[in-house]
Parts: structure tokens; sequence; C-alpha cells
């Protein structure tokens, strides 16, 4: 189940849990991460919107089904975030954003403090820095910087397989994806992330409860990464993942969503 809403004269697609959305209820919105789109909260949209949230899980413009250029910074995106709110009839929301789409979501809580209730931020750094090596393999749209994010982007666990659900390829779902991102998408988001300098600035001036969910057997946002990102927010708090990787929605639903459970009760 979808909706469809108007955002700056351009049709958004926003996935909504499975359930008709209501504005009337307290609400969730789920960001999504480079080149990926709104499936990737399929699961934890899905038990939010059984349990009396409104969920709008968006395909940011120009990813998959939504309308609309590119945004190319972290900080347009932060400020498109408040106009889909106001597009859905919502004055506040939780927001839950993964890699990328963890930055406008503290970026969002930082520069409108009256509308975010609390954040949760998944496989979160800050600085979030992108390796050259990547950033020009997506800037060429060559398979490389696919296959980049796709083998740093998982544990060592989830690349040999052990999935708790049998027969679920996690590394093959994430590589698909990524490719149907598009030309341009990629790089436009990977850029958008190397060049987000504000993220401790922002992190200092949140007020809203935050919680940062990280994998320990992540490559590209470790938990050691997030000691100056919780020294700037005192009060947020870290649930660390056991044996899981950056992908933690893929690899882990099930503990992912415990932990969104956590960081929004």
């Amino acid at each position: 189940m979808a909706l469809e809403l108007s955002v700056d004269g351009q049709t958004i697609f926003a996935a909504t849990g499975g359930k008709d959305f209501d504005p009337g209820l307290p609400a969730i919105i789920f960001i999504h991460g480079a080149s990926m789109n709104r499936t990737v909260w399929s699961a934890q949209a899905r038990y939010f919107a059984h349990r009396g949230y409104g969920v709008l899980a968006p395909d940011l413009p120009g990813h998959g089904n939504s309308e609309g250029d590119l945004l190319p910074s972290i900080e347009a995106i932060a400020d498109w975030i408040i106009r889909l709110m106001d597009a859905a009839g919502l004055r506040k929301a939780v927001l839950a954003g993964h890699s990328m789409g963890s930055l406008p979501v503290l970026e969002a809580a930082a520069r409108h403090p009256d509308r975010i209730e609390r954040i949760a931020l998944l496989g979160i750094s800050v600085p979030m820095t992108v390796a050259d090596a990547l950033l020009d393999n997506a800037e060429a749209n060559h398979p490389s910087a696919y296959d980049m994010v796709t083998i740093w982007g998982h544990s060592k666990r989830a690349q040999i397989g052990g999935n708790a659900a049998p027969g679920i390829r996690v590394t093959g779902g994430s590589l698909r994806l990524l490719e149907r991102g598009g030309d341009g998408v990629l790089h436009n988001d990977m850029k958008a992330c190397n060049d987000y300098t504000g993220g401790l600035e922002a992190a200092a001036r949140v007020s809203c409860p935050a919680t940062l969910i990280l994998g320990d057997g992540d490559m590209m946002t470790p938990p050691r990464r997030a000691k100056d990102l919780m020294a700037a927010m005192p009060s947020a708090r870290m649930i660390v993942l056991k044996d899981c990787g950056h992908m933690m929605m893929s690899e882990q639903p099930n503990e992912t969503l415990d932990a969104l459970i956590r960081a929004v009760g």
C-alpha cells in the first residue's frame, strides 16, 4: 500500500506499511540511503503501521517511483523532509534515517526542532566521507561502484550466507537495488554525504531524543567513528547490533526493528 503526495509540484511515492495513512496518528517517517528506495524499510514500516502509527517511507526525489530532480545536498534533503510533512498534513513526526538518510534526519532535527519529536540514526557517521575510488566509479556509472558498496556494506557473515530466512541472499538483493537506482543517482547521493561538513554542529543543536543504531561489523560507518557524534549529543544513546554490517535492515531485520522500537518508544 502506498500514497502519492505532491511536494514542490512533483509526485512523491511513499509506502505506508500496508495501512491507509492517517495524519491524525503519531507519525514516523523513514528516509532511505544512497541509491536505495522505500523498499528497504518494508519490515519496519509494516510493524509501526499496524501498531497505531501513520507511516511514510518515501522514495526521495529522483529515486524509485518518485518524480523530480535529485537533491544535491544533505541540507536540501532535510528541508525537503519538512515540505513532505507539510504535504502529508503532519505538524510533527518521528524521523528514522539509514546511512545517507541519517544525515538529513540529523540536519532536519537541528533546523526544525519544533517539527521533529525524536530521531533514530541508523548506520551513521559524521563526517560520512566517501573513498575517492567509489566517488570516481559512481560518477562514471561503472558497475565497480555498486560492487564496492555491496562488499563494504555487508558484514563478513552476510557475505557468506547464513541469513535467518532460508534462501535469502542479502548481498544480491542490495546489488540489484543499487543498480536499479539508475545512472548518476549513486554519485549524487555519495557526493552529498562526502560534501556534508555540518554534522557535528547540527548534532549540538538537536534538542529531541536521539538514538544511534550501528552494526559492530559495519565497515562503512563503524561504531568507533560515532565517538564525536555522541559527544555532540550527550543525551543520545547508542544501540550496537552484534555481527551486523551497514545494510542492517536486510541483514538483521528483526534485530533492527527491536532497536527501532526502543528508539521510538
